[in-house]
């Protein structure tokens, strides 16, 4: 910016001193200074768009760096906590804002600056022009004022409608399955058309302030430059400043067109960059639903996860971690997970049972213990080393087959297999044409909705967690996928300690301990033909899921032998399982 206002002083003295009779070298010597002049601000000039796009680009990645950091933090609450459009829109378009906005630093500092060297010349021409200068700068930035204002309160209307409309998309694209299923594809779809049309209403807004603002920019520092120079003139014309002088300001004032302009689109850059910063400190300021405890991991600046492991230096936290297996309780329902052993939770609210899977999972509070010690004081990231929830809504993450059901660790082909058998999943692998080495895509977008499920519980059991909690496991299958799975179920995690939630008798036939839970409570707790006998609340409950499965309907509890044909756990007609459609 400074460099920019030394040819006008180079070539005012290439007049008044170079354009005499007889003093050629003077004026050669001059020209001389005015092209190394233009040459080192040509390099300038290169060096600042490279600094700038540095800038641009390392505010970018760290931006995303500390956003993905943060995400990857809350976790599972995420969703509860932020919408995923919120999370879209903060990716693409916040980040860009943030960025382009920092790059406003150096032509800002530079163009302050380059304002004082050009008071400092004009006062040595004439105190009158510098005092018009120095007056008429901050003038034409109180000129734009009232309009930067005006914007702030446009864009921030128009980023939450944007946040709002992009979450309302991934809402319908994500749902468009059972909204098909019901009807209301076309509701859902006016809906996102008003909502766009009001988006783009509000859009037309913004871009007639952003127009004034940007016409503002260009004409203003015009008009200043044009009073300048008619000034500047008047005052050649009576002789109070020479030639040489004149072009002098004349190149000042066109000069201070750059830093001027830069002054009303930096005003503008930081109307904009406040309103998307807002919205990153806003989402980086939620917390996850359970805090950490005092060894868990904690993440840096770069993402990078520090002290995660179980040497870490956690004071006498780490040395109250249950060594050997131990009872899971939560006062809460009255829920005792005894370990080695599979436990199923039966109520007619599922959420009931997914909330006490929540708090013996640590995902959400509560004063749930494991053996002597609260679940909340034992380093998190233990608690996921050996306790796993695995839900339905768990994430698929575009890979390879091979890839989405062995998680963050290589599985030999044989542990796989075992897997896929235990899960049924054999006609999956069979299915697909390049079996283990088939592309599935995020989500599982181009599986069913019983196979997304069976994928997930082969993931689940790769894992071999020391205790596995399992949310409604069987859901999306058929009452002989269920059988199967539920006789492999148990004979996969002997010894080890399972639960599961689920109202199916295939199922919790094969438990060795069921709770019936009422009102989040449990109301008994025993063997499912136990409870078949003696609690009639549970015989309706499980009458009605035998309904639903095509079982014996007289509320007797047949095995799921009887079903599958098989008593030992084998392998139940494997061939040909058939899964049901999501809805």
């Amino acid at each position: 910016m400074v460099g920019l206002m030394l040819p006008p002083y180079v070539l005012s003295r290439a007049i008044d001193e170079g354009l005499v009779p007889g003093r050629l070298l003077v004026l050669l010597g001059w020209v001389a200074v005015l092209f190394a002049v233009g040459v080192a601000n040509a390099w300038l000039a290169v060096m600042r768009h490279r600094t700038m796009t540095r800038i641009r680009m390392d505010a970018t990645f760290r931006t995303v760096r500390v956003i993905v950091a943060h995400t990857l933090r809350l976790g599972a609450a995420l969703p509860h906590k932020v919408t995923a459009g919120e999370v879209v829109t903060i990716g693409i378009g916040d980040v860009g804002v943030i960025s382009q906005t920092l790059t406003m630093t150096g032509p800002g500092v530079g163009g302050v600056l380059a304002y004082g060297v050009v008071a400092v010349l004009l006062l040595t021409v004439s105190p009158l022009l510098a005092g018009v200068v120095l007056l008429g700068v901050p003038l034409l930035a109180l000129l734009v004022g009232p309009l930067l204002g005006r914007l702030q309160g446009a864009e921030s209307r128009y980023r939450e409608r944007q946040s709002g409309l992009a979450a309302r998309l991934t809402d319908l694209v994500g749902g468009l399955r059972v909204l098909n299923g019901l009807g209301g594809k076309d509701v859902f779809a006016d809906r996102h058309r008003r909502e766009a049309r009001e988006l783009r209403d509000e859009g037309y807004r913004v871009g007639a302030v952003t127009s004034w603002v940007q016409a503002l920019g260009v004409g203003l520092p015009t008009l200043f430059l044009a009073a300048v120079t008619w000034l500047a003139a008047r005052m050649a014309a009576q002789g109070t400043i020479t030639v040489g002088e004149l072009v002098a300001v004349y190149g000042y004032a066109a000069a201070l067109v750059v830093p001027v302009s830069f002054f009303i689109e930096g005003g503008y850059d930081l109307t904009r960059g406040l309103v998307a910063a807002r919205r990153v400190v806003r989402f980086l300021r939620l917390e996850p639903d359970t805090a950490d405890g005092s060894g868990s991991a904690a993440a840096d600046s770069s993402g990078d996860t520090v002290g995660s492991g179980a040497g870490d230096a956690a004071g006498s936290v780490v040395g109250d971690v249950p060594e050997a297996a131990s009872v899971l309780r939560d006062p809460a329902s009255g829920v005792e997970v005894v370990p080695g052993l599979l436990t199923a939770l039966a109520t007619a609210r599922p959420g009931e049972s997914a909330a006490v899977v929540d708090r013996l999972g640590r995902f959400a509070d509560s004063a749930a213990t494991w053996g002597a010690v609260r679940l909340d004081e034992i380093p998190l990231p233990q608690v996921r080393d050996r306790i796993l929830v695995a839900d339905n809504e768990a994430d698929l993450f575009a890979g390879t087959l091979r890839e989405v059901v062995g998680g963050r660790r290589d599985r030999t082909e044989e542990a796989i297999g075992r897997a896929v058998r235990t899960a049924l999943a054999e006609d999956i692998v069979r299915g697909l044409p390049d079996g283990l080495d088939s592309a599935v895509e995020a989500q599982g977008r181009n599986l069913s909705g019983g196979q997304r499920q069976r994928l997930r519980l082969v993931r689940a059991l790769l894992a071999d967690p020391e205790v596995l909690l399992a949310v409604e496991p069987t859901s999306a299958v058929d009452a002989h996928t269920e059988a199967g799975i539920a006789a492999r179920l148990h004979h996969a995690r002997a010894g080890r300690t399972t639960v599961v939630t689920s109202t199916s008798p295939l199922l919790l036939d094969r438990a060795d301990r069921v709770y019936f839970l009422v009102d989040g409570r449990a109301a008994a707790v025993g063997s499912h033909r136990q409870l078949l006998a003696e609690q009639p609340g549970y015989r309706r409950l499980v009458a009605r899921g035998e309904d639903e499965d095509g079982a014996d309907e007289s509320g007797t509890g047949e095995s799921s032998e009887d079903v599958t044909g098989t008593t030992d756990g084998a392998d139940p007609r494997p061939e040909t399982p058939v899964t049901k459609e999501d809805a």
